[in-house]
């Protein structure tokens, strides 16, 4: 079987799975914490270079406070509860995203574990945070835009000096998009890494999300043919 350098996985359909048990959102989102470690054990075990999560989008930020706020209490205790398991497993953590619109708090365990885990030759473990792909290009485009006038000429850019003001900068782009709870469209996610990458939609909930369900994703991968465009 062959294995995807970067699976990147939209974890959707939290808050409808805890409506079915008759709970609150955030009981959903908690569930969802095994769902994680769960596919970070297993992309792990399989040699997977890349796991990233898609967490908290630029517009979820206009959600009730009240889940907001749980929500970043929850990404807080998690970056605690997970330090030893990751430092462990050889696993390094990063975030990416908007920053700038984390609390101090959040930012300083998010900065530790990053430092921490920096060295781990594993897993890369990458929690999409506050971000959005349209977010993405134009903080690219502004970056670019900042050198430019630095260098009082315009630049020379190509599709590959593009990608290296993007926040995934030095991350490969993903081979495998999953989403969970049935939706099928990408939410603004990763816009300019997607284009060549191979989609999944599955009705299952993120929180009953598991190993089996990853690996027939990955049987479904393996189907397709990968031509970038071209004709064989």
């Amino acid at each position: 079987m062959e294995i995807p350098r970067h699976i990147s996985i939209i974890m959707d359909g939290n808050g409808r799975w805890a409506k079915k048990q008759g709970k609150m959102r955030l009981f959903g989102h908690n569930a969802g914490r095994e769902s994680v470690r769960a596919c970070t054990e297993y992309c792990a075990e399989i040699g997977v270079g890349y796991l990233s999560l898609f967490a908290f989008s630029e517009e979820n930020w206009g959600r009730p406070a009240d889940e907001v706020a749980g929500l970043m209490d929850l990404l807080g205790r998690c970056l605690l509860e997970e330090r030893d398991t990751l430092l462990k497993n050889n696993v390094r953590f990063r975030v990416i995203g908007d920053r700038a619109r984390l609390s101090a708090s959040l930012l300083k365990g998010v900065e530790s574990l990053e430092k921490e885990t920096a060295s781990n030759s594993g897993l890369t473990l990458i929690i999409m945070l506050s971000y959005s792909g349209k977010w993405d290009i134009l903080q690219a485009a502004r970056r670019y835009a900042s050198d430019c006038l630095e260098a009082g000429e315009a630049l020379p850019l190509d599709e590959t000096g593009f990608s290296g003001y993007l926040a995934t900068a030095g991350v490969p782009d993903p081979d495998l998009l999953i989403r969970t709870s049935g939706e099928q469209r990408i939410s603004n996610y990763m816009l300019w890494q997607c284009a060549y990458t191979e989609f999944y939609y599955t009705p299952v909930l993120w929180p009953d999300f598991r190993k089996t369900d990853l690996e027939q994703a990955l049987q479904s991968y393996n189907l397709r043919e990968r031509r970038y465009g071209k004709v064989e």
